[in-house]
C-alpha cells in the first residue's frame, strides 16, 4: 500500500506542477496537457480497480481493450470488400489468444497469432478468390493482430507468468509497474518537450523533441528505480535497465502509430479518450513496451 500511495503521490505532483506552470507561463497553452493528465488519472484508477478484482477480471479487461484497439485499427485502415468476410476470424483471434493467457499456456500464447493466425488468415483470403491486393490485405490484417492483440496480450501474461522469485505484489505488481511507467513516460516526454523542446526527433511527429525524449527517459528511469522494490523483483541495476527500456521503446511505439495515422491522413484513431483520441492512441507506447518488458522480466526471473 505504501508503494501504491507513492504512485498516486507522483500523479498528484504532476497535476500540481501543471497547475503551477499554467499560472506562471500564461503565454503557453496547457489545455491538452491538462486533459491528458486527467485521462491518465482515470486510466490508473481503472487499472487499480480491475487489478483489485483479481487475475481473471484483469485478463478479461485487457482482452476487451485489445478488441477495442483492433476494432479502431480495422476502422482506420482501408480494406477490400472481400476482406470483410475474413474480419470475423480476425476478431475471433482475440478470445482465443487470451484463453492461452488465462490457462497460462506460454507455448501457444507465443506462437498462435505469429504462426497459426497468419497461416489461417492468408489461406482464408485465398479462398475468397480475389488476388488483386492480396499481399496488402494479408499484411495489413496480420500486422493489426500482432500490434493490438498479440503485443498487448503480453500485459495479461504478466499476471500468470511463473517466476523463480517471489514477487512483492504478484503479477499484478508487474502489470501496474509497466502500465504506470509507460503512461508516466508519455507525460514526462510531453512535459519536458513543452518546456525545453527545440530539436525534432522525426518529421513524422513534429511535437516530439530530443529534449523531451531524453528528459522522459531520465525521469522514467529514476521513477522505475524508486518503484521497483514495491512491485518487482528488480534490484536497482535491473530497474534502471527496465525503466530505460520502457521509456525508449515506448517512444518508438508512439511514433510508429503516428506514422500509421500520418499514412492514413488522420490525427487520432478515435475520440473515446479526451486529450488522447482513441484507445489505440493511448496504447501506442504499450504496443511495443509490453512485450519487451515481459521478455526482459522472463529472461532474468522467469521460471
Amino acid at each position: 500500500w505504501l508503494g501504491m500511495f507513492g504512485v498516486y503521490a507522483v500523479l498528484g505532483t504532476a497535476a500540481a506542477s501543471i497547475l503551477l506552470l499554467k499560472g506562471r507561463l500564461k503565454d503557453k497553452d496547457f489545455s491538452e496537457l491538462v486533459a491528458r493528465t486527467k485521462t491518465w488519472g482515470y486510466i490508473i484508477l481503472m487499472a487499480t480497480v480491475v487489478l483489485a478484482l483479481g487475475t481473471k477480471a484483469a485478463i478479461i479487461a485487457i482482452g476487451f481493450i485489445s478488441f477495442l484497439a483492433l476494432k479502431e485499427y480495422f476502422t482506420l485502415v482501408p480494406t477490400r470488400k472481400v476482406d470483410r468476410r475474413v474480419l470475423l476470424w480476425a476478431y475471433l483471434c482475440v478470445p482465443i489468444q487470451y484463453y492461452w493467457v488465462y490457462i497460462g499456456w506460454y507455448g501457444l500464447f507465443i506462437v498462435f497469432i505469429p504462426v497459426y493466425a497468419l497461416l489461417f488468415i492468408a489461406f482464408r483470403l485465398i479462398l475468397a478468390g480475389e488476388t488483386s491486393g492480396y499481399i496488402k490485405s494479408v499484411g495489413t490484417m496480420h500486422w493489426g493482430l500482432m500490434l493490438t492483440v498479440f503485443n498487448l496480450s503480453h500485459l495479461a501474461f504478466l499476471l500468470v507468468m511463473p517466476t523463480t522469485v517471489v514477487l512483492p505484489a504478484g503479477g499484478a505488481g508487474l502489470l501496474f509497474y509497466v502500465l504506470f511507467l509507460t503512461q508516466f513516460n508519455d507525460v514526462a516526454q510531453y512535459f519536458w518537450g513543452k518546456l525545453f523542446g527545440k530539436h525534432r526527433v522525426t518529421e513524422i511527429s513534429p511535437g516530439k523533441s530530443w529534449e523531451g525524449l531524453i528528459g522522459g527517459i531520465c525521469t522514467t528511469t529514476i521513477l522505475a528505480i524508486v518503484l521497483a522494490p514495491f512491485y518487482t523483483p528488480f534490484t536497482w541495476p535491473y530497474a534502471m535497465a527496465a525503466g530505460a527500456l520502457i521509456a525508449s521503446v515506448g517512444f518508438i511505439g508512439d511514433v510508429t502509430i503516428s506514422a500509421v495515422k500520418r499514412d492514413l491522413g488522420t490525427k487520432d484513431s478515435g475520440s473515446l479518450l479526451p486529450g488522447h483520441g482513441g484507445v489505440l492512441d493511448r496504447l501506442d507506447s504499450l504496443t511495443l513496451a509490453a512485450p519487451l518488458f515481459l521478455h526482459f522480466t522472463r529472461f532474468f526471473f522467469g521460471a
